[in-house]
């Protein structure tokens, strides 16, 4: 087998003219901020330091591992197959993206090397002169030069002694300042078995870049070829892949510019309903205000009348009481301390006034009494536009009720019952199934009214009182569905409510690293307090709002009744 070599793309390559140095390419570790040393490539495709790694907190668990495993990783390279085994696994979480990534046999240091990053790190090196760069020699010395044919990184003092070796002394030797144009300037990859060979084939079994010493010795008789060679087929198989992700990609875009614009929309438009939900509020606060101070004024003339009418009864009463005891005294007196005579010249003049007080007539009781009731359900017009009272509202299967109150002519309570009442509720949709209903007489003028709707719906209310209709009859009754129960729990968390499962889900949208898809104490998305894990709600006592994955209508914002 020759090793006629067509590199899809060689190992020195200039960039394209105006591109900046490494602009291409992570340089920085997204822990320590610095440059990346020994980068360890995770599954999740996010690149960190290997000691950086090493420094993270490992957690264990217990699973079932094998070589088929999608999270195992390899050495420099590849790790070897191993037979599935029961045995704890060591695993950490990416500091990026917090995805679980369980860690090979060999820990952290098994990880792939991220020679791509190792790439640039030494572009980005380059650009200040070489600083920070050593000799791949001595190790010691700053690097002046570079061996183009060894792909060495060398200072003046190894440059020299390199040239004067009979192996080395026609190998091309570069400026590093040479360089900065270049896209590529990485280092030869040693097997990890052989490190003093450089990886130049790949075995098609197996599946992995070996050395000359791999295919004869523990691949001997497996097929390979030169990596130059087959780079186009498996490049082909990951461009392909490539392909099949990015439309996913672009969905994923597109669908979180739409979820980030109607966030915005819906901002405005809360903060639209907001100020009209003010500007109705404030409206309604000022009509209820000065309909209190109506209502305050009736009050407090009822209060002048019925006061005024005690007051002239009482007087009354007060100058009979007087007459009469007068009455009283003097008959007595007389009975007691006159003689015969006297009694008899005085008898006509107190037989008289006596007879006369006998025969005045008053009433032993008030004349007016302390029954003043406010009704806030009956009809009270309207007060700088806002109804200043709203009928009832119902659920279907639960018993609505409510009061009518009578009043004579005069708008005074009638104070007893009695009279013929009937009321009938009637669904608009279905006008020939009324809805039973009670009437019950308070014996003081009211009349208590119930009846149990059966659907939702909006139903007419007919109130008729001596076959004759109440002012405002028929009213409009909406009936709305029946309190929806929850179908949850009321938890602080789901990790503590499901006994620490990662398949618990909640409705507060709550995760937990590691892989748990629902929420814990202090994670991401945990809204700090107990709540419903069926709709999210936090009072434990509320209606549900889950809408069993069904699309919820839109959302309106509704005046509660006073």
């Amino acid at each position: 087998m020759s090793e006629n070599r067509k590199p899809l793309m060689g190992l020195v390559g200039k960039l394209p003219s105006g591109t900046a140095l490494g602009n291409s390419g992570k340089t920085h570790c997204p822990l320590c901020m610095g440059l990346f040393k020994a980068p360890r490539l995770l599954p999740c495709l996010h690149t960190v330091c290997t000691t950086c790694l090493e420094q993270l907190e490992p957690y264990s668990v217990v699973d079932i591992r094998g070589g088929d495993s999608d999270t195992s990783s390899e050495g420099s390279i590849f790790q070897e197959l191993k037979p599935p085994s029961l045995q704890p696994q060591i695993g950490i979480l990416c500091p990026v993206c917090d995805t679980q990534v369980d860690l090979p046999m060999g820990g952290v240091k098994a990880l792939t090397i991220d020679h791509l990053a190792m790439n640039d790190v030494m572009l980005e090196s380059l650009r200040g002169e070489g600083q920070g760069l050593v000799c791949d020699l001595c190790s010691d010395r700053e690097v002046e030069k570079r061996c183009q044919t060894c792909r060495a990184n060398l200072c003046h003092f190894c440059c020299q002694a390199h040239r004067r070796q009979k192996k080395t002394t026609y190998h091309t030797v570069v400026d590093l300042k040479d360089l900065k144009g270049y896209s590529r300037i990485g280092k030869p990859i040693l097997c990890p078995v052989h490190p003093a060979e450089e990886l130049r084939l790949f075995c098609e079994l197996c599946d992995r870049p070996v050395c000359r010493d791999c295919v004869v010795g523990e691949h001997r008789e497996h097929p390979y070829d030169f990596a130059s060679n087959v780079i186009h087929k498996h490049g082909d198989s990951v461009r392909e892949l490539l392909r099949g992700t990015q439309p996913h990609v672009e969905a994923l875009e597109e669908a979180l510019a739409q979820i980030t614009e109607m966030n915005s929309a819906l901002q405005k438009r809360v903060e639209a309903v907001a100020a009209d939900v003010r500007t109705f509020s404030e409206g309604y606060v000022k009509a209820i205000e000065e309909h209190r101070d109506r209502l305050l004024k009736q009050l407090e003339d009822i209060r002048v009348q019925k006061e005024n009418s005690l007051q002239l009864q009482k007087a009354q009463l007060e100058q009979l009481l007087a007459d009469m005891r007068t009455g009283v005294e003097f008959t007595e007196h007389l009975l007691t301390s006159g003689s015969d005579l006297e009694i008899l010249i005085t008898k006509g003049v107190v037989v008289e006034r006596l007879t006369k007080l006998n025969k005045v007539e008053y009433s032993a009781h008030p004349g007016v009494n302390d029954k003043i009731r406010f009704s806030p359900q009956q009809r009270a017009g309207r007060c700088r536009g806002y109804e200043v009272y709203d009928l009832h509202r119902a659920r279907e299967k639960q018993t609505a009720s409510f009061t009518l109150l009578c009043k004579d002519a005069a708008g005074e309570s009638m104070g007893r019952g009695g009279d013929s009442v009937h009321v009938a509720v009637v669904p608009k949709d279905k006008k020939d199934s009324p809805v039973r209903t009670l009437v019950q007489d308070n014996k003081d003028g009211t009349y208590y009214v119930s009846y149990t709707p059966k659907e939702p719906g909006v139903y007419t209310v007919l109130v008729r009182v001596k076959e004759q209709h109440v002012q405002g009859s028929p009213f409009t009754v909406t009936v709305r569905k029946r309190h929806r129960s929850h179908t949850g729990v009321f938890h602080c968390c789901t990790f503590c409510s499901s006994g620490g499962q990662k398949t618990a889900r909640c409705a507060c949208g709550g995760t937990m690293p590691g892989g748990y898809l629902g929420c814990g104490h202090g994670h991401k998305g945990h809204p700090g307090r107990p709540h419903w894990s069926c709709c999210g709600k936090f009072a434990e006592k509320s209606e549900c709002t889950w809408t069993g994955g069904e699309s919820a209508p839109r959302s309106l914002l509704r005046t509660v009744a006073l």
